[in-house]
C-alpha cells in the first residue's frame, strides 16, 4: 500500500455543526483545559461529522522518539498503538529528521497490526505539524474492517481533518511549551530542594526575621540543632534574645544594630546559645538585610547559624596546646626559634621564645622586627662562618649548627651554639627549627683541659708533653733552615730533696714557683720554657750557639741568688746546676738534644752544683 501524505491546511469548507464544534473546542483553550480534553472534543467532532470513521490523533514524543494515543472516538476501550510490542508505545520507524517515513513497510505493518487485532483498518494518515514545520503528531482514520467507506468518503474526511489540525497544533504546541515551563520551575524547585537539604545536612540552620513586626521563622534544621521541636520555639525576637547568653547579648545586638545601620556588610557573631536540655552551644550565626524601606531601614533579613561547638573546643584545646608549648619553650634555658629565608634571600625569624632575653640581651620583639641587629651583637671574627654556615644549609637542606661567640652589652664575651633542622617549603623558601644555647661554661672548660694537657698546673708552665712538641716543630726547622742554631739548656734545682724534707711539700712548692717565675722573666718571647718533672726544667733558645746559652744560664743563676725566696719569714737560697747543649739537624729526634744537655747537668752536679757545664766540656 502507498501512501500520500498530504500538508496542513485548511481550505475544505466549513458544514453543519462545524462552528458550534469549533467554538466548543476554542472555549476550552480558553478555560485551560487540558491536552487531553481539548484533542478529546477534536476527536468527537471529527467522529459525528463522519460517523464511519474512527479517528485517533497519536502524538509524538520528540524526547524518545515513540508515538501514543492522544485522543480517540469509536475505537475499542482496548486500542493502542504498538499493543503487543510490550510498552504500549509505538517506535517511529524514521531515520531521522521531524517527519516520519510513513511509506517505510515496517511503521505500516506495525500502524495496521494495531488496527486489525480490533477487527479495524487503518487509513492514510495525516501528520500534525508546529508552527515551524515540525511533526507533532497524526490523524489516523479508521473503519470497521468489514465494512468499508462509501466512494468519496476518505477525501470528505480528511477535509474535516484539514480543517481540525490547526486547532490540534494549537493545543499541542500550548501543551509543549506548558510541560517546558513546568519541568523548568520543578528544576528550579528542585535546586532549591536540593540547596534546603544540604544546608539543613551541614549542621546549619535557617531563620527569617521581618524587622517590622518583630518575628522571627526558623526551619526544622535550625531547631533541631538545639534540640527543639517544632512547636517548642516562638516566632518572636524578644525569645530568640532570651536563648543568648547573658554574657554574649550585648555583642550580638551590637552586631546586629551595626549591621542595620549599614556600617557592616554582614552580620556575624559567635556566640552561646540555649538548647532544649538546659546546656549551651556555640553558634556561629550569619545574616543579611535583604530589603529595605525607602529610608534604608532594614524591613526583612535572612540568615544561617551553625554550631561551631566543636570547632571551639578544638580551637580551646590547640589554644591551650600552644600555651603550654609557648610555657615550655620559654622555661628551657635556650633560645627556641622559627627562621625563614625567602627567595629572594631576605631572612627573619618568625617565632623567637623568651630565651633571646639571656642569648642576645634583646625582647622578642625586637628580634623579630630586626634580624640584622644580630650582626652587632655576634663577634667580628665568627660572622663570616655565621652567614656561611647558613646558606650552606640553605642550599644542602642539611641541618644547620655553629659554635661562635657574641659580644653582648652586659654579659660581655660569651660564647653560643646554634642548632636547627632545615626543611624546603613549597613557594621555594627555607625553613630553620631549633635552638640556640649558652656554652661559655663549656668552652671555658675545653680550654682549661686544654691547658691542663699543655700546661704543669703547679708553676703554670708548659708540661713536659707540650715542650718536646715545641721541640720537635723547632728540629723540623733546624733541618730545613741551614745555619739555624739552637740551644737546649737542661735546669736542676740544688739540694730541692732538703726542702721538702725540712719545711715541708708546701715550701718546695713555693721554691718551684718562684724558680719558674725567675725563669720566665729570662727569657725572650721566642724562647720556649717547660717543666720536665721534679725539681727539672728545660729551656730551647732559638737563633742561640753554646755560648749565648751558657750566658743565658749565668743571668739566671745571678737572678735566683739576688732574689732569694722569703716565705713564712724563712728565706731560702735556691741555687741551680745547668747542662747546655746545641740541636743538631743530624739528631733522630729531640731526645738527643735533650739527652746531651741532661749529661751535661750530670757533670754540673758532680763539680759541686750551682754551675754551668755544656756538652763540649
Amino acid at each position: 500500500m502507498t501512501f500520500d501524505v498530504p500538508s496542513n491546511c485548511s481550505g475544505a469548507a466549513p458544514g453543519p455543526g462545524l462552528l458550534e464544534s469549533q467554538h466548543r473546542i476554542l472555549s476550552a483553550f480558553a478555560r485551560g483545559a487540558p491536552l487531553a480534553q481539548t484533542l478529546a472534543e477534536i476527536a468527537e467532532a471529527l467522529r459525528a461529522r463522519h460517523p464511519a470513521f474512527a479517528p485517533a490523533i497519536l502524538l509524538l514524543d520528540a524526547e524518545s522518539g515513540c508515538w501514543t494515543l492522544g485522543a480517540g472516538a469509536g475505537l475499542p476501550p482496548g486500542y493502542q498503538p504498538g499493543a503487543g510490542a510490550g510498552d504500549g508505545k509505538w517506535q517511529t520507524w524514521s531515520e531521522g529528521g521531524d517527519a516520519p517515513d510513513f511509506t517505510g513497510t515496517g511503521f505500516w505493518i506495525e500502524l495496521g497490526a494495531a488496527a486489525d487485532r480490533l477487527g479495524l483498518r487503518a487509513h492514510t494518515p495525516l501528520v500534525i505539524r508546529s508552527s515551524t514545520g515540525g511533526t507533532l503528531g497524526l490523524f489516523v482514520p479508521h473503519t470497521e474492517s468489514g465494512d468499508p467507506p462509501a466512494p468519496g468518503a476518505d477525501a470528505l474526511f480528511m477535509q474535516s481533518v484539514r480543517v481540525y489540525a490547526p486547532l490540534a497544533t494549537v493545543a499541542l504546541e500550548r501543551a509543549r511549551a506548558h510541560t517546558a515551563s513546568l519541568k523548568a520551575a520543578l528544576l528550579r524547585d528542585d535546586e532549591h530542594a536540593r540547596m534546603a537539604l544540604a544546608v539543613e545536612g551541614s549542621g546549619t540552620g535557617i531563620w527569617d526575621r521581618d524587622v517590622g513586626t518583630g518575628q522571627i521563622l526558623y526551619s526544622r534544621g535550625w531547631k533541631a540543632l538545639f534540640g527543639y521541636a517544632d512547636d517548642q520555639v516562638s516566632d518572636r525576637i524578644e525569645d530568640a534574645y532570651l536563648r543568648v547568653h547573658p554574657d554574649d547579648l550585648g555583642q550580638v545586638r551590637a552586631s546586629i544594630e551595626s549591621h542595620f545601620e549599614q556600617k557592616s556588610e554582614v552580620y556575624v557573631v559567635e556566640h552561646r546559645l540555649l538548647c532544649a536540655d538546659g546546656s549551651y552551644k556555640w553558634a556561629s550565626s550569619r545574616g543579611k538585610v535583604v530589603s529595605r524601606d525607602a529610608d534604608g531601614k532594614p524591613l526583612r533579613m535572612i540568615g544561617i547559624t551553625t554550631d561551631v561547638t566543636v570547632m571551639r573546643r578544638m580551637a580551646t584545646q590547640l589554644h591551650e596546646c600552644a600555651r603550654t608549648v609557648t610555657r615550655l619553650t620559654n622555661e628551657v634555658p635556650a633560645l627556641v626559634f622559627e627562621m625563614s629565608l625567602d627567595s629572594g634571600g631576605v631572612a627573619g625569624f618568625t617565632y623567637v621564645s623568651e630565651g633571646v632575653r639571656e642569648m642576645f640581651e634583646l625582647t622578642p620583639a625586637e628580634l623579630a622586627a630586626d634580624p640584622q641587629i644580630l650582626r652587632t651583637l655576634i663577634h667580628p671574627d665568627d660572622y663570616d662562618a655565621y652567614r656561611a654556615t647558613l646558606a650552606a644549609s640553605a642550599a644542602s637542606l642539611r641541618p644547620w649548627q655553629l659554635e661562635y661567640r657574641v659580644l653582648l652589652p652586659r654579659q660581655g664575651l660569651r660564647w653560643r651554639e646554634g642548632s636547627a633542622r632545615t626543611r624546603q617549603m613549597l613557594d621555594g623558601s627555607t625553613q630553620w627549627h631549633g635552638f640556640i644555647t649558652d656554652i661559655t661554661e663549656r668552652k671555658n672548660i675545653e680550654a682549661q683541659l686544654r691547658e691542663f694537657a699543655d700546661v704543669d698546673t703547679l708553676t703554670r708552665l708548659p708540661n713536659r708533653r707540650c715542650f718536646m712538641s715545641r721541640m720537635e716543630t723547632e728540629l723540623a726547622r733546624t733541618r730545613r733552615v741551614a745555619g739555624t742554631r739552637t740551644a737546649v739548656l737542661m735546669f736542676d734545682i740544688d739540694f730541692f730533696k732538703r726542702v721538702n724534707d725540712s719545711y715541708g711539700h708546701a715550701a718546695g712548692d713555693g721554691v718551684l714557683k718562684h724558680f719558674a717565675t725567675i725563669l720566665t722573666k729570662a727569657m725572650r718571647e721566642v724562647d720556649h720554657v717547660g717543666r720536665i718533672g721534679g725539681e727539672e726544667f728545660a729551656v730551647m733558645l732559638t737563633n742561640a750557639d753554646l755560648a749565648a746559652a751558657a750566658s743565658f744560664a749565668s743571668r739566671v743563676q745571678q737572678r735566683l741568688a739576688a732574689a732569694p725566696l722569703v716565705d713564712d719569714g724563712r728565706t731560702f737560697a735556691v741555687t741551680v746546676s745547668i747542662g747546655v747543649s746545641a740541636m743538631r739537624p743530624e739528631d733522630q729526634g729531640v731526645d738527643a738534644a735533650l739527652y746531651r744537655a741532661d749529661m751535661a747537668l750530670y757533670r754540673a752536679k758532680e763539680r759541686g752544683r750551682n754551675c754551668v757545664v755544656t756538652d763540649e766540656e
